[in-house]
């Protein structure tokens, strides 16, 4: 967005510009489940994400996620989460990939898995803009002003998708001989690159045994029963 009178640097992010932060949790269909709009841009993602009443409701369990369930030909029983990138804290309910230059197989796969998975909400963005193109381009307008044309295009964009379920052509896509990710036309917009990575109470050990675990099981022999 245009920087704003006497603001100073409290819009401005790493990246060079000044805006506003949208944070959002979309589901496997691309529609938005919880968005949250107004932060400064130049707040951290995780920092930005703990003060958020999505973030408060999980930790508090008072969110409506489902109790956990034991995988398919399992009895450990696997809580909901979502998935996150690297600007998240790592929580038994918010999983993100294993870094490290030593992974194994089992690691390698399962990261391979979840970068696919978050695709969805990169994918979901990227929708978002194609659609309203006002994203695509600076916005003159006053914070608060587009913080309201923000959230009213989040909902436009669920009903679209509710209305019209079938009619996306520029989303990514999975090679299903090499199992590489085919990127979706929307990334090829010089505005969107930013978008691009493609790459209760809990404690650290939990969310890590259970990431473990995760990455564990793609590699038992009841998986592929």
């Amino acid at each position: 967005m245009k920087k704003q009178p006497n603001a100073g640097s409290y819009y401005y992010n790493y990246k060079g510009f000044h805006s506003i932060i949208l944070m959002a949790v979309a589901d496997a269909t691309y529609k938005f489940l919880y968005v949250d709009v107004g932060a400064e841009g130049g707040a951290l993602d995780g920092g930005t994400w703990s003060n958020y009443s999505m973030h408060d409701a999980v930790e508090e369990n008072k969110s409506g996620m489902l109790q956990p369930e034991p995988f398919l030909n399992d009895d450990q029983p696997v809580p909901y989460h979502f998935l996150g990138d690297d600007a998240f804290a790592l929580r038994t309910w918010m999983m993100k990939l294993s870094f490290h230059w030593s992974q194994v197989l089992r690691e390698r796969i399962y990261s391979y898995r979840l970068s696919c998975a978050q695709c969805v909400v990169e994918n979901a963005f990227g929708i978002l803009c194609q659609r309203f193109h006002c994203f695509l381009m600076t916005m003159h307008q006053h914070p608060d002003t587009i913080n309201l044309i923000t959230m009213c295009a989040c909902v436009l964009h669920n009903l679209i998708l509710i209305r019209y379920p079938h009619g996306i052509s520029e989303l990514d896509s999975d090679d299903p001989d090499t199992h590489y990710l085919i990127p979706g036309s929307w990334r090829t917009d010089r505005h969107l690159q930013g978008v691009l990575p493609l790459s209760g109470h809990y404690t650290q050990k939990d969310a890590n045994d259970q990431r473990d675990y995760l990455s564990h099981y793609p590699m038992f022999p009841a998986c592929t029963v």
